[in-house]
């Protein structure tokens, strides 16, 4: 839907999403190895307001991942609107400074914004909250005066748009080609309390849904904006209503079949997801082939101090075992720095890793979200460190460099070569061939997905396979997977495998962040963070 505003007047909008630092979770060591991409994901919320905007309105957008916003962008805009996480706080404030610099209205919505609107003084409108009557007294403020306000404006949404009644993403407006995955989202909020989690306080913990029509719908509009391969649900608990998932996975499987499985999909699900034989069953069906679960830590006592017992309904690795018998791959986060910590954390990670055979983790140091529990814990206890020298805003309870050891004891083991693979290998043996085998169609068979596969094939072959300091590493998982009629996952594992490896060296040497999900300069004067 559009919004309900009658807008008397046409203006030009620029929509101009932040560029991401580099991080484990956004893949881009990966992008030279593929055929044009160079973006994680598109910036579905962005889209959804470029969507909603008044049908005479002029649309723009750049997403600054693929390219900066020119000056003669900015010329031709009215407004400039931006959004993003508090990652990406220093690339949205320069956004607003490149508006003011030439002389047009600046807006910021999103979460960021949502949670710290103080933090953006640069601002002439801020819109804080969800899609709703803030979008559109924004939208009647614009189309009243373009021109920036005398003083900064904020708009607070107080009745939101039904997920049911938003608008398909405008995906007309880029490239689908250009991203490493697409993105689709069917539920808003999660009914956990984890205590460093954002997720309730922003978006509830009742869970809002999109009805599955609406999700096809959008998945034929990545498909034609052309986004392939992948697929990611990026709601924050994709069980945050179970029944829901049921109604809208056999709609997502007729889909498929109809289409010849265009698509493989992943999604972000809490562990417990392994006592539903039925869901998982049917997510098989659809070709869900990941699974991200914050499994945060092994140490049962910790999970129970974050808020996260639902972790432990059964125990960890027969709950990861069980996902992977439907063919699935458990991907995991994994912080250090709790204050259940000890001395042998560290190990204790390492082991658990090793145990599960879980391929892929961002393993992160612990950060204080605003207006989470966490951070109103550590700041009414004075362990806030706001001051960014170091790598993250928690005051430990252990010594920093010690935790910081630890950190880079668990990249650099989880992340070698011969480690990474190891795993890989076993998932080739005891998962994959749980997988089902779609049909051979021409949503495969065509000329863009055979260029990608060719490009991709020939450049990790040559930098991998021919030019790799891990090349014997990777040859030996390459039989191994050929023998096995694994083609597709071994392109996939290599192209993975290859990010993570040289993320994770970088991580090593002291030029990536151990921290990511907050935009904190690096000691040293580095001028990236990580993203989230």
């Amino acid at each position: 839907m559009k919004s309900r505003v009658r807008a008397r007047n046409r203006r030009r909008i620029l929509c101009v999403f932040p560029r991401y630092a580099p991080s484990f979770g956004t893949f881009q060591h990966a992008y030279p190895l593929m055929d044009g991409v160079c973006a994680f994901m598109p910036p579905q919320g962005i889209l959804v307001v470029a969507a909603y905007l008044p049908e005479k309105w002029e649309v723009r957008l750049v997403d600054e991942n693929i390219r900066p916003a020119t000056d003669g962008e900015f010329a031709w805009a009215d407004a400039v609107f931006a959004s993003g996480m508090h990652v990406q706080q220093r690339e949205i404030v320069d956004i607003a400074r490149r508006a003011r610099a030439a002389g047009k209205t600046s807006v910021l919505g999103g979460p960021s914004v949502s949670a710290s609107p103080e933090e953006y003084p640069e601002f002439d409108y801020l819109h804080v909250g969800e899609l709703g009557d803030a979008t559109d007294d924004l939208i009647r403020a614009l189309d009243d005066d373009p021109r920036p306000p005398p003083a900064q404006r904020c708009f607070r949404t107080i009745e939101r748009v039904p997920l049911a009644e938003f608008p398909v993403p405008a995906y007309e407006l880029i490239e689908g080609r250009r991203y490493f995955l697409g993105s689709v989202q069917f539920s808003s909020g999660c009914p956990y309390r984890c205590e460093f989690c954002d997720i309730p306080a922003l978006y509830g913990r009742q869970p809002r849904l999109k009805a599955p029509r609406q999700i096809l719908v959008e998945l034929d509009a990545m498909l034609a904006a052309g986004i392939s391969g992948a697929v990611y649900f990026v709601d924050d608990n994709f069980i945050a209503n179970k029944r829901a998932a049921r109604e809208l996975l056999p709609h997502l499987l007729e889909w498929q079949k109809a289409r010849g499985y265009p698509l493989r999909f992943s999604c972000e699900a809490t562990l417990n997801i392994a006592q539903c034989p039925d869901i998982l069953e049917l997510m098989r069906a659809c070709f869900f082939d990941a699974i991200f679960c914050g499994i945060e830590t092994p140490e049962l006592d910790a999970l129970d101090a974050l808020q996260k017992s639902h972790n432990r309904v059964m125990p960890l690795l027969d709950a990861v075992r069980t996902i992977n018998g439907y063919g699935i791959e458990v991907v995991s986060g994994i912080i250090l720095g709790l204050d259940t910590d000890t001395p042998q954390t560290p190990q204790n990670l390492v082991d658990f890793i090793d145990r599960s055979h879980i391929p892929v983790l961002t393993i992160n140091l612990l950060q204080a979200l605003p207006k989470t529990p966490l951070w109103q814990r550590l700041a009414a206890a004075g362990r806030l460190a706001l001051d960014g020298g170091h790598e993250s805003n928690v005051v430990f309870a252990r010594p920093y460099a010690e935790v910081l050891a630890g950190w880079r004891m668990v990249i650099r083991h989880a992340f070698a070569p011969a480690a990474i693979y190891a795993r890989f290998q076993w998932h080739l043996r005891h998962t994959y061939p749980h997988r089902i085998t779609p049909p051979v169609s021409r949503a495969h068979l065509n000329r863009p997905s055979l260029r990608r596969a060719v490009t991709l094939l020939g450049r990790i072959l040559w930098r991998i396979g021919i030019r790799g300091d891990y090349r014997g590493i990777f040859w030996r998982f390459a039989w191994a997977a050929l023998r096995a009629g694994r083609f597709g996952e071994l392109l996939a594992v290599a192209l993975v495998a290859h990010h993570m490896i040289t993320f994770a060296r970088e991580c090593d040497e002291g030029r990536q962040r151990a921290s990511f999900y907050a935009d904190r300069p690096r000691p040293g004067g580095a001028e990236d963070a990580i993203a989230a």
